[in-house]
């Protein structure tokens, strides 16, 4: 058995030495399973990019939330990051003010179950 090994001088041989002709069925979910779920469906709507209707997911937003999306998609990183940090101290005042009434409905017994 003698074995040759490619030659970066050769040129097209080298070349032709690097093609597999090895056909991959992809058809079956067993063998290729999806990685991200949702990924082929995001992907295969790429494939067509000449439509004229809009997404499916940007279907059902507003005029507002598109404002919204041009809003933020022109920030920098470090303004961004200060959106979100913004909008994680609103999460957090929410939470301590949701726990406050919480606390207050407790002893006014607001949330008491009525006795049978």
């Amino acid at each position: 058995v003698v074995i040759e090994m490619a030659s970066p001088n050769g040129g097209e041989d080298f070349e032709s030495s690097l093609l597999s002709f090895e056909k991959l069925d992809r058809a079956s979910p067993d063998l290729w399973p999806e990685q991200l779920p949702g990924v082929s469906e995001f992907a295969a709507s790429f494939k067509n990019p000449i439509t004229n209707s809009p997404p499916k997911w940007m279907a059902e937003l507003e005029s507002e939330d598109i404002e919204m999306l041009k809003e933020l998609g022109s920030l920098t990183t470090a303004n961004l990051m200060e959106k979100v940090k913004g909008l994680q101290n609103l999460a957090y005042q929410l939470g301590l003010e949701e726990s406050r009434e919480m606390t207050r409905g407790k002893f006014l017994n607001i949330l008491e179950r009525p006795k049978k």
